[in-house]
């Protein structure tokens, strides 16, 4: 009996080992890695105003934001600004990292496409995630452009390229789209800024990634990470305002250099007749070394 609790042991351990390293591979070293871009979705869909949706993502409980991104130790406040146009709106997600310097960290880009239709997207910002990162809502969860196993890819295991025949989600008749669409609605400006912050805000210690990771894959089940950008009027609306700061920027030149992510993509024609474009990621280390990791679709 004795030697069978042993060996119990030993094998979740080792399970436990296993899996702490196997999130350590698949992190991307980016900033992005500490900010669930599906987490924010869902934060917005439970919100019933802006100023809400602002407060539930910089909520430690919600383990959405595990940002740092000056390195001074705590949790970065992220703030929400809403810039509108005719039916469109981007909400930016945003991080004063110093006095004189924002980061943009995404935007939630909105379009209204009927009385009672809309669509959504969130963009990870390219500084933030090494690239653009696109993520909507799903009814067929986290579903790809893969192989018939129905995993995932991209730069971390958690960015899945969705199916080309995905099916949109219409958002209107979420509380917060509900809420921007009223008449009544003024645009939602945080008043927060740098040392500026709401008074039920206390900033925690950011977490490491092995133990970050697995706290965020709550949220994929609703959410799909997809190659194609739907909200272009919305986009246009947010691009003259992107902010981007030259301290993340340094601060994160190693983990830019460290690798580039390229892609190919296939068609692929299963037995049943469907046809599927797979798609297989290549994050390779520059400089030519032996580091170069390939995935095929794998699920987050």
């Amino acid at each position: 009996m004795q030697n069978l609790k042993q060996l119990f042991l030993l094998v979740v351990c080792f399970a436990a080992t296993t899996l702490s390293v196997k999130a350590q591979t698949d992190s991307t070293g980016m900033p992005g890695d500490n900010f669930s871009l599906q987490g924010a979705l869902e934060m917005f869909k439970q919100s019933s105003s802006i100023e809400e949706f602002e407060k539930l993502i910089n909520t430690e409980s919600k383990n959405v934001n595990n940002l740092d991104l000056n390195g001074d130790g705590d949790i970065d406040y992220v703030k929400v600004i809403d810039k509108a146009g005719k039916d469109v709106h981007a909400f930016i997600l945003q991080v004063a990292v110093s006095e004189t310097e924002n980061q943009d960290i995404a935007v939630i880009e909105l379009e209204k496409t009927g009385d009672t239709t809309a669509m959504l997207q969130i963009i990870g910002d390219e500084e933030i995630y090494g690239e653009q990162v696109i993520v909507e809502a799903s009814d067929e969860g986290d579903e790809v452009d893969g192989d018939d196993d129905g995993k995932g890819s991209g730069p971390s295991f958690d960015y899945n390229y969705t199916k080309v025949s995905r099916i949109v989600v219409n958002v209107f008749f979420w509380p917060s789209v509900r809420f921007v669409y009223r008449p009544a609605y003024v645009p939602w400006v945080s008043p927060w800024r740098w040392r500026h912050y709401p008074g039920w805000w206390r900033p925690w210690r950011p977490v490491r990634w092995t133990v970050f990771h697995p706290r965020r894959l709550v949220y994929h089940r609703h959410y799909a990470v997809v190659r194609t950008h739907r909200v272009v009027v919305a986009h246009r609306v947010y691009t003259p305002y992107r902010a981007s700061s030259a301290v993340v920027r340094t601060r994160t030149t190693v983990a830019r250099n460290n690798y580039k992510v390229t892609r190919t993509r296939t068609r692929v024609t299963g037995p049943r007749g469907n046809t599927r474009v797979r798609t297989n990621t290549t994050i390779q280390k520059r400089g030519g070394n032996d580091d170069d990791r390939r995935r095929k679709g794998r699920r987050g």
